[in-house]
């Protein structure tokens, strides 16, 4: 069940007719080789109810019972640009967890674009190095490019980790750059490091120019975002709060390539690139990995999510969720404030059934 609709506007038959006009508009227009134009939110979303969307409302009250299995705080989904199904507080700031990662991978994007940074860059060149233990020579040849697909091969200490990644964490020096994929939390910090560097500017605040306002996010402020510092290594990790909404309208972007409306935002290249899949992350349900993005596997696989997908995923229950093929974003939220159960991968794989069954996608 969904929340019940706003009250009519006086443009709300144009927005309808666009809604229902979208898909026929998109398939007629990439087959004259154009660009299908995006349909994207205002100030804030449009939200249209199963009699006006043809989603089913059965079907969303059955997606919504599984989010409340999987203890769900804040849910929308978004198809054609439009919110379908919309449950629980999505304005309220959360903790994002890792989905942090996948802010810094589109702002590296836009960062080596401009030329300021080089994905063949080794750690030595850019100077990076860590408390004693440091760095071997070795570990230094890694590049900017193995850091963002978490292959570096440095398993130094980081901060910011969870207890499962320090215990998986591989002895220093058992794996060469580059040759083995281990979601590390110290490639990821040590990225936010060099982005910094490379930029003279805070992560917060290029969040909020050159990601937040162009695309206009209701909620974020840079000061939504706290620097975590430890003994463990130099390299800060960069927490984030942000609302539901606002992660919508980033899934959104990334959903039309990088653009929003005229302006190019990310270049459409990196999205590309970075959401598809480096390396084979394994799990409880295939799935790959690119830069700082979670992937549908790199080798096809009749899976419960299927093909062409990626998510940001963040601890604790935190999802930013992409179909390009279904023009859908899906972002689902755990506040752990709150300190509730985290759901599994495969329990949102469930849940995205449901959400398919009740759009017939």
């Amino acid at each position: 069940m969904v929340l019940p609709a706003r009250q009519p506007r006086r443009n709300g038959a144009r927005r309808l007719i666009r809604f229902l006009l979208a898909p026929l508009v998109a398939a007629l227009l990439l087959c004259h080789g154009a660009v299908a134009q995006q349909w994207l939110p205002g100030a804030d979303w449009d939200r249209l109810p199963p009699a006006k969307s043809g989603w089913s409302e059965a079907g969303l009250a059955d997606a919504r019972q599984q989010a409340d299995r999987m203890h769900a705080t804040g849910v929308m989904i978004v198809h054609h640009g439009a919110v379908v199904g919309e449950w629980g507080d999505t304005t309220k700031r959360t903790e994002l967890a890792s989905v942090r990662k996948s802010f810094l991978s589109a702002l590296i994007g836009i960062t080596v674009a401009e030329g300021k940074i080089s994905l063949d860059s080794t750690l030595a060149e850019l100077s990076i190095d860590d408390n004693a233990p440091s760095l071997t020579a070795v570990e230094k040849t890694a590049t900017v490019r193995m850091l963002l697909q978490a292959r570096s091969g440095v398993y130094h200490p980081a901060l910011y980790e969870t207890a499962a990644m320090a215990k998986a964490r591989p002895a220093r020096g058992s794996h060469a750059p580059g040759t083995f994929w281990y979601y590390n939390n110290w490639d990821f910090n040590a990225l936010g490091t060099i982005y910094e560097h490379a930029t003279g500017t805070g992560i917060y605040d290029a969040l909020a120019q050159r990601i937040a306002k162009p695309i206009g996010m209701q909620d974020y402020r840079p000061s939504d975002g706290e620097y975590f510092t430890g003994a463990d290594s130099i390299h800060r990790a960069y927490p984030i709060r942000m609302s539901a909404r606002d992660l919508a309208r980033f899934a959104l972007l990334y959903l039309h390539k990088g653009a929003w409306g005229e302006k190019q935002i990310v270049p459409a290249a990196w999205v590309a690139e970075s959401t598809r899949a480096s390396s084979d992350a394994r799990g409880s349900i295939p799935r790959g990995y690119g830069y700082l993005w979670w992937t549908a596997p790199p080798e096809p696989h009749p899976g419960l999510l299927g093909e062409g997908w990626f998510t940001a995923l963040g601890a604790g229950g935190q999802y930013g969720f992409v179909k390009p093929a279904l023009d859908l974003v899906v972002v689902l939220r755990v506040d752990r404030d709150q300190r509730l159960p985290e759901p599994r991968f495969t329990d949102f794989a469930e849940f995205m059934q449901l959400v398919a069954k009740a759009g017939s996608l």
